[in-house]
């Protein structure tokens, strides 16, 4: 493998990359070419093997094509493969991906499996430097604000709830028109800290708000999944978790999962408020029955 031709498939579209290089293809190459050019949202799934069956080669075929491209062996093209779709997949082609991908498989185990494989190589990947930098500009701010649309809203919510326990200057982007996002971030700027959570397929209102916050002079942390993201130029701190998705559902369990492990950071630097808060809050609850007394 030449190192011209691993930066080249590290730098360009793996698409790019494979059509650049047909006229140095063997007859076999050139069938999983062709095969991944015109259904790359399949082949990004299939192992070495299935690929090679697929298309009528061998699986050592497949692997060498693999590393003729100028990666290291088949697993890492096919990461990169599943990068470049995740922002170009409809949600009719994501589901005709899981109808292939599932087969008799079954189904509860899968996806199950799945999300915890997420959560595992969130765990593993995590920046923890980045993590705690992060968490630094948010205990520090003069104000938060979150924002996440569309299926990234849950999580978005989600963190509200919870910031909004621990702080009290916390706001929740409203996000229906684009309109709505620039009254909702008006006076922000320097010293205030705005959170972006945005996951494919990736909404051009979230990258919109967070760019206007990062002109404006504001700290921008991205919750987001991956280097492919467009949240990542525009943002100072990176938070990444594994949202791959199981069907044309958006995995959203290994980024819940960081959310709360950035709650509970948050909550540990700001102990002493977050127990006279509760105290509180308990006291409220209780006089108003915010919550049901279940008896033992």
């Amino acid at each position: 493998m030449s190192n011209s031709k691993g930066a080249e498939a590290m730098s360009y579209d793996i698409l790019t990359v494979i059509q650049e290089n047909m006229g140095g293809f063997s007859k076999g190459q050139r069938k999983i070419a062709d095969y991944i050019l015109n259904s790359y949202d399949k082949a990004a799934f299939m192992t070495a093997s299935r690929l090679g069956k697929k298309v009528g080669v061998s699986e050592s075929t497949v692997v060498r094509f693999a590393s003729e491209l100028g990666y290291d062996g088949y697993p890492d093209m096919q990461r990169s493969i599943q990068k470049m779709i995740r922002n170009r997949l409809t949600t009719v082609q994501r589901i005709e991906v899981t109808n292939d991908r599932l087969g008799d498989q079954d189904l509860l185990s899968m996806v199950l499996q799945s999300d915890i494989d997420k959560i595992r190589q969130t765990l593993e990947e995590l920046d923890r430097e980045s993590f705690n930098r992060a968490v630094d500009a948010i205990v520090s701010a003069r104000k938060i604000y979150i924002i996440g649309v569309r299926s990234s809203a849950a999580i978005a919510s989600f963190l509200h709830f919870y910031f909004n326990l621990i702080f009290d200057n916390v706001v929740l982007v409203s996000a229906s028109t684009a309109s709505e996002i620039f009254e909702s971030l008006l006076r922000v700027g320097e010293g205030d800290v705005v959170i972006g959570v945005s996951f494919p397929r990736y909404s051009s209102r979230t990258v919109q708000a967070m760019s206007f916050a990062r002109d404006r002079g504001a700290a921008t942390v991205a919750i987001t999944d991956s280097e492919a993201s467009p949240l990542i130029p525009i943002s100072q701190y990176l938070l990444m978790a594994r949202s791959d998705m199981a069907s044309f559902v958006d995995s959203l369990v290994a980024p819940l999962s960081l959310v709360n492990a950035l709650l509970v950071a948050v909550s540990q630097r700001k102990n002493e408020d977050v127990e006279r808060t509760f105290r509180t809050l308990e006291g409220i609850w209780d006089e108003y029955g915010v919550y049901e007394k279940v008896q033992e």
